[in-house]
């Protein structure tokens, strides 16, 4: 008789013990932040042809072979932990972390801040983000390779001047002519003291004109009489909106102030009358003359007291003065066929050929999902169907190890017919 059921049945008494390995490893990290589980394919072994030269042919298949070992990244569940440097990730991607052999990737959003100030992974991994910010406008640059995240607790953090303001006012259009409408805004200086600007505006003598002129205090300039820094005209046409500025089409005003009193240095700011969608922040209603809102860029000096993880990714520091600031944004890599990665442990995954180049950027764009701060994306395993998997593979060692003990049956008594 043939053995080649001998080798059939061993062949797939190792493909599904390979299977209850994974299915066990997968069990085995069911409380494992950012795990995803790995599934199982069988495929089977070339055949040998036995006969059908002139008909189909006749073959014998000669067992079975594991196909593949794939992770699943399918979506794990979010569990909030309520610790600040915890992210987990909503959608495709993975964190960027740097060892000593360079950059690594993962899906667990475990960080803490190391003695250093430095964000890290529990085993010591630099977690990769954008730090540089842009002096002009505050915002972090995105561009260029990711860095070390470093957010220490009590640094302090540098000021900056403050460079656009703007007001949501409206100027009665039944004011009489010489009425008076003052509001105040806060700016900072290039070395963070704060000065109140005050815009006075005054109704002229025609239909929907008036003046304006901007304020800063006398003893702020180290002058005997307060500094008027700008002053113009702005007219309203019969729908209560802005017409003209200082004679012109409406637009942003810029002003430019000397410098201060304490030595900070002059500055120059822009007034924001005109915002992207061209809406003016001035109308002229026949309502009282008020202002419902008031903005301004620029931070006082402060130390980081706490840290908070936006969508994007934006680390959003809290400082001791009240005001919050972003001073990192967490990079994200997506790649073309993430199942490619190779497992290196310790929930790290490493870049190979098959996976692609990896794509590095923020949350939120190239396909990149956003993140979730003071949360953790937890293991994908689903142990419903891990039990169902093992029951499979228990049933198909079986079946294999009943193949070869039938064909050693076989074999016996063919042996025996020689008595």
């Amino acid at each position: 008789m043939s053995v080649g059921s001998f080798s059939a049945g061993l062949s797939g008494l190792n493909a599904n013990s390979t299977f209850l390995s994974v299915i066990g490893n997968n069990l085995a990290n069911i409380n494992t932040i950012g795990y995803k589980s790995s599934s199982v394919t069988f495929q089977d072994l070339v055949s040998q042809t036995v006969g059908g030269s002139n008909g189909n042919p006749m073959q014998v298949g000669l067992g079975v072979v594991t196909g593949s070992i794939s992770p699943s990244f399918s979506q794990g569940a979010i569990e909030n932990t309520r610790e600040a440097t915890n992210v987990a990730i909503q959608g495709n991607g993975f964190f960027v972390v740097r060892g000593q052999s360079g950059n690594v990737y993962t899906r667990a959003g475990n960080f803490t801040l190391n003695s250093n100030g430095k964000l890290v992974t529990p085993d010591g991994y630099f977690v990769q983000g954008y730090t540089q910010i842009n002096p002009a406008t505050g915002a972090i640059v995105t561009t260029g390779q990711p860095t070390d995240i470093t957010v220490a607790a009590g640094a302090l953090r540098a000021s900056s001047p403050t460079t656009k303001f703007r007001t949501v006012t409206n100027l009665s259009a039944v004011a009489a002519a010489g009425d008076s409408f003052t509001t105040s805004v806060q700016v900072t200086d290039s070395l963070g003291a704060q000065h109140v600007a005050t815009l006075e505006f005054t109704k002229g003598a025609t239909v929907g004109e008036w003046t304006y002129s901007v304020t800063l205090p006398a003893q702020d300039m180290g002058t005997a009489a307060d500094v008027e820094v700008a002053t113009g005209t702005m007219a309203f046409d019969a729908s209560g909106a802005l017409a003209t500025v200082d004679g012109a089409l409406p637009a942003d005003v810029t002003i430019t102030t000397p410098a201060f009193g304490n030595g900070a240095a002059a500055s120059t700011m822009t007034w924001d009358l005109i915002d992207n969608n061209n809406i003016a922040s001035m109308t002229g209603f026949a309502a009282p003359s008020a202002t419902s809102s008031i903005s301004a860029d620029g931070s006082t000096a402060g130390s980081i007291d706490s840290v908070s993880v936006a969508p994007d990714g934006s680390i959003i520091a809290t400082l001791g003065t009240g005001q919050s600031m972003s001073v990192a944004q967490l990079a994200l890599a997506s790649f073309n066929n993430p199942r490619g990665l190779s497992k290196l442990g310790a929930n790290k995954f490493g870049e190979t050929q098959v996976a692609g180049v990896a794509n590095v950027g923020v949350a939120g764009v190239g396909g990149r999902g956003t993140l979730i701060g003071s949360a953790l994306e937890q293991s994908n395993v689903d142990i419903a169907q891990e039990f169902t998997q093992m029951i499979l593979a228990q049933r198909g060692y079986q079946a294999n190890s009943k193949v070869i003990t039938v064909s050693d049956e076989m074999l016996v008594d063919t042996l025996a017919l020689k008595r």
